[in-house]
């Protein structure tokens, strides 16, 4: 089977796992994918939002279920769980749309928003659109400058194997900074 051929198969079930697990270089490699007509633009987009929303209601609903247990309560002494509460305190609705694009407190964020008061129904709905919102501007960017990105790299490798390559890097950050992080912990 072709590298084409897996990511025509398997590209949009990644995006959708890769929205939620890693963020914007999935999205923006799905955009890629999109471009070179591996998948369609549309359910890209669909992908990564949906990916990105259940992700982050897991994390609202592990912050709202478990906020007395000690774990929870740990995350909670961490600068940046204080950080994104005083911001959620201050600008809750602009917050919960514009956390996911805040570097360091993507994962953070939908937890501490679920020890608030906030309804799991209104975070559900400004989560679905925020989602959706930031799907379309990261998939777009990939789709868009899939031929800026096929033109530097002019023919030494097609589109296809291109999207692996980078698929394969963005794998390989994942993995150091989540070393990183649990060195760190």
């Amino acid at each position: 089977m072709s590298v084409e051929a897996l990511i025509a198969r398997y590209g949009l079930p990644a995006l959708f796992l890769g929205a939620g697990v890693e963020g914007e270089t999935v999205v923006v490699l799905g955009g890629v994918a999109a471009h070179h007509g591996l998948f369609g633009l549309v359910p890209a987009i669909l992908a990564a939002a949906m990916g990105s929303f259940l992700a982050d209601q897991i994390f609202f609903y592990t912050g709202r279920l478990f906020r007395h247990r000690p774990r929870v309560r740990r995350l909670m002494a961490k600068p940046a769980f204080e950080r994104a509460m005083a911001t959620f305190e201050k600008y809750p609705t602009g917050f919960v749309f514009v956390f996911r694009f805040l570097y360091g407190l993507r994962t953070i964020s939908p937890m501490a928003i679920g020890t608030s008061s906030i309804s799991a129904a209104r975070f559900a709905i400004l989560n679905a659109v925020a989602a959706f919102v930031w799907a379309a501007i990261f998939v777009g960017l990939g789709y868009a400058f899939g031929n800026a990105i096929e033109a530097v790299l002019g023919r030494l490798m097609h589109g296809a194997e291109w999207v692996a390559l980078a698929a394969g890097l963005a794998v390989a950050i994942w993995l150091i900074a989540r070393g990183i992080a649990r060195r760190r912990a």
